[in-house]
């Protein structure tokens, strides 16, 4: 078992895994999403990015690119968030939680993008 592997495949599963899970729910309800979900989902999606450099195949390029998908995503959707409850001294309205939320999709299809990837080499190594 190659432990690079297993770390690589833990973290883009986690990945997906914490943005479904801030994603799941009414979509312009702030009260059923957390913030601090964001976060996490964000902080580990930046070091599957991270994860993903060392790779030179055509494969690998395209994983990164999902990454820097997800990445891009997940910031904007913090970044809202941020505005909407601190700068603009707002409170969280619908609107803007379901910016967040769709934001938030987005990463989440290029997580399962991502996730897809991975498996699909796992498969053409078996054979």
């Amino acid at each position: 078992m190659n432990l690079e592997k297993v770390v690589f495949g833990f973290f883009v599963t986690l990945a997906a895994s914490l943005n479904f899970g801030f994603f799941y729910g009414p979509l312009d309800d702030p009260t059923m999403h957390n913030g601090y979900e964001l976060i996490a989902a964000l902080v580990v999606s930046l070091i599957t990015t991270v994860l993903k450099f060392g790779d030179r195949t055509q494969l690998g390029a395209v994983h990164l690119a999902t990454s820097l998908v997800a990445d891009l995503q997940l910031v904007v959707a913090a970044t809202i968030w941020v505005w909407a409850t601190q700068i603009a001294a707002l409170q969280m309205t619908p609107t803007h939680m379901s910016v967040i939320v769709s934001m938030s999709g987005g990463a989440l299809l290029a997580n399962v993008v991502s996730v897809i990837l991975m498996v699909s080499e796992i498969v053409q190594v078996r054979r």
